[in-house]
């Protein structure tokens, strides 16, 4: 682990991330978030225009940003990082200082591996605490979208409470740095 953007994963590879660019990567994410699996992300009639036009406006915004994540090379997943006071919780909770908030995709495969999610929320919680400033990681999963709560508690995510967002009602729950760690291995892994 040179880099805090780069982290080993075991027998499954490294995984890196860089920046999402909106021009270039609409089309490979279209294709991520237009899956049937990829319901939760609400983008299912969505054109290539349309996500192009989405992550422009992420990348325009000050309090949320978007990355690809790559697994040994190659786009693998999408996350979202973004202040949960300014950007999807504002005014739902009360934050508290250095929390981040999340969302992650893992790109469709025909041929899936063993682990691999895992390893990727892994990664995606390596990539955000690797952020000194950074304590807490707070996500709202969709109440009926059990498979993300599981790789959420997998991780060290506390269920905090139920919340009513406008698009759906969702588990608001978090994470800390410590949680993170007794469940992963910490520098184990």
């Amino acid at each position: 682990m040179s880099r805090p953007d780069e982290r080993p994963a075991d027998a499954l590879g490294t995984f890196t991330v860089r920046p999402l660019n909106p021009a270039s990567d609409a089309a490979l994410v279209h294709g991520w978030v237009t899956h049937p699996k990829a319901a939760y992300w609400l983008m299912g009639d969505a054109e290539p225009a349309d996500v192009e036009q989405e992550y422009r406006s992420i990348a325009a915004h000050p309090h949320h940003d978007a990355f690809i994540g790559l697994h040994d090379g190659e786009p693998a997943f999408l996350i979202e990082r973004y202040d949960p006071t300014e950007v999807e919780l504002k005014g739902l909770y009360e934050a508290e200082p250095g929390d981040i908030g999340m969302h992650f995709l893992v790109a469709p495969t025909d041929t899936p591996v063993h682990g691999f999610t895992r390893a990727v929320i892994t990664a995606v919680m390596d990539f955000l605490f690797a952020d000194p400033s950074v304590r807490r990681v707070v996500v709202e999963p969709d109440v009926t979208n059990s498979a993300v709560q599981a790789l959420n508690k997998a991780v060290g995510f506390e269920v905090l409470r139920e919340i009513a967002k406008p698009e759906k009602d969702a588990l608001l729950s978090a994470c800390t740095r410590e949680q993170f760690e007794s469940a992963t291995g910490g520098n184990d892994r």
